[in-house]
C-alpha cells in the first residue's frame, strides 16, 4: 500500500496562545539513518506543556513546529543505513517534540532510528508510549550514575510519578531495597510495585531516616520533585551516598551533603535529542526496559482517561493541572 504525500498533524504557530492548529502537512520522508513511523500513540510529559507554552527555553524548537516528545508505533519506511527495523515493526522512543526534531503530535513521524527500539511484545503501542521519557529518565539516574544494585537502600522522591514510579520499578528489578515518598491516597501505587511507601505530609526527614535506615541514611535517592525534596535528600542520604535528580533547577545549599561526601548527578533526559550525542544508549536502554517488561519486572502505570489527537489540549492539562493518575497517552491512530 502506497503511502498519503499529507498527513493530519498539530501545529504550534505561537507560544504566547499556546494553541494548536489542527493542519494538513507534508509527509516526512525517512533520511539516512532515518525510520518512517506510523504513530499510533504519543506520551504526555510535563516537558510538553512546558514547551507548548514558551516556558522551556532549552529545547524549544523553532516555530511552527509539530511537538510531542514519546510515541509508539509502526516502521512504514526505512532510510539508508538502518538494519535493525524493517517495515511493519511496532517500536516505541522519545524521539521529538524539541528543537530541530518533529514530534509525536501527528499521523507520521520521521526519527532517528538510534533513538527506537522494539516495543515490548506484551504491552500495546498505547502502553508503550507511555514509558520511554520516564523509563530513560529513572534508568540514567539509577543504572548509568548511581549504579544500583542488590544491597542498596534506595529512596525515590515522588515514587507514584511518571519517572518516579519507574525508578521504584527499576531499583526493586536490580535487588535494592525500596521506599518511596508518597502522599496518602497514592500509598497503594508503590506498595503495588513491592516499595515502602513514607507519607511525607506526616513523617520528617529524621523520622523516616531513623525508622527505615537506623539513622545511617538511604545508599541511593532519586529525586523527581526538587525543591525542599531536593534539600531533604541531602540531609537523608548515607555517608559516601549517591543522589541523583531529574529536578535540580533552583538554588540549593550543599553543605548538609557535602558533610556526608554526597555524589550529586543532575539527570537531563532530553539532551541526546538535542546535542545529537549518545542517542544510541536510548536506543539501549528502551531495549532493557522492553525485556524487564516481558520478563514481569516492570509494568507502565496509565491514566484511565482516553484522549484523542484533537483533545491534545485537554490531555496537556491533566498533566500540568496533576489531576492524572499514572502516564497521559494521546491516541493517534
Amino acid at each position: 500500500m502506497s503511502l498519503p504525500t499529507t498527513m493530519r498533524a498539530l501545529v504550534l504557530h505561537d507560544y504566547a496562545s499556546g494553541r494548536f492548529s489542527e493542519s494538513q502537512v507534508p509527509l516526512p520522508q525517512a533520511g539516512p539513518g532515518e525510520v518512517l513511523v506510523r504513530v499510533v500513540a504519543s506520551g504526555v510529559n510535563p516537558i510538553d506543556y512546558k514547551i507548548r507554552t514558551g516556558n522551556a527555553p532549552y529545547a524549544m524548537p523553532e516555530l511552527p513546529a509539530i511537538i510531542g516528545t514519546d510515541l509508539a508505533g509502526v516502521v512504514e519506511a526505512v532510510g539508508a543505513g538502518v538494519s535493525q527495523f524493517v517495515v511493519g515493526d511496532e517500536v516505541y522512543g522519545l524521539t521529538g517534540g524539541v528543537r530541530g526534531l518533529q514530534g509525536s503530535l501527528a499521523e507520521y513521524a520521521a526519527v532517528d532510528a538510534r533513538l527506537l527500539a522494539h516495543k515490548p511484545s506484551t504491552l500495546s503501542l498505547r502502553e508503550a508510549a507511555a514509558m520511554p521519557l520516564v523509563f530513560l529518565t529513572a534508568w540514567e539516574g539509577l543504572v548509568d550514575r548511581a549504579k544500583v544494585g542488590a544491597g542498596h537502600k534506595v529512596l525515590v522522591h515522588g515514587g507514584a510519578g511518571g519517572v518516579g514510579h519507574a525508578a521504584v520499578q527499576i531499583a526493586r528489578s536490580l535487588g535494592a531495597e525500596v521506599f518511596a515518598t508518597v502522599s496518602a491516597g497514592k500509598k497503594h501505587i508503590v506498595e503495588g510495585y513491592g516499595a515502602t511507601a513514607i507519607d511525607y505530609r506526616t513523617q520528617g526527614v529524621a523520622d523516616y531516616v531513623t525508622a527505615h535506615t537506623a539513622g545511617a541514611g538511604f545508599d541511593v535517592i532519586y529525586d523527581t520533585v526538587g525543591g525542599a525534596s531536593l534539600d531533604d535528600s541531602f540531609a537523608a542520604i548515607a555517608h559516601y551516598g549517591h543522589i541523583a535528580s531529574c529536578a535540580a533547577f533552583g538554588q540549593h545549599g550543599l553543605a548538609v551533603g557535602s558533610l556526608r561526601c554526597m555524589t550529586l548527578s543532575g539527570v537531563f533526559v532530553l539532551l541526546p535529542m538535542l546535542s545529537g550525542n549518545g542517542r544510541a544508549h536510548h536506543g539501549d536502554i528502551l531495549k532493557a526496559a522492553a525485556q524487564m517488561v516481558e520478563q514481569g519486572h516492570f509494568r507502565p502505570l496509565l491514566d484511565a482517561r482516553r484522549y484523542t489527537l484533537t483533545e491534545a489540549h485537554a490531555a496537556h492539562d491533566a498533566v500540568e493541572q496533576g489531576t492524572a493518575v499514572g502516564k497521559v497517552v494521546i491516541d493517534i491512530a
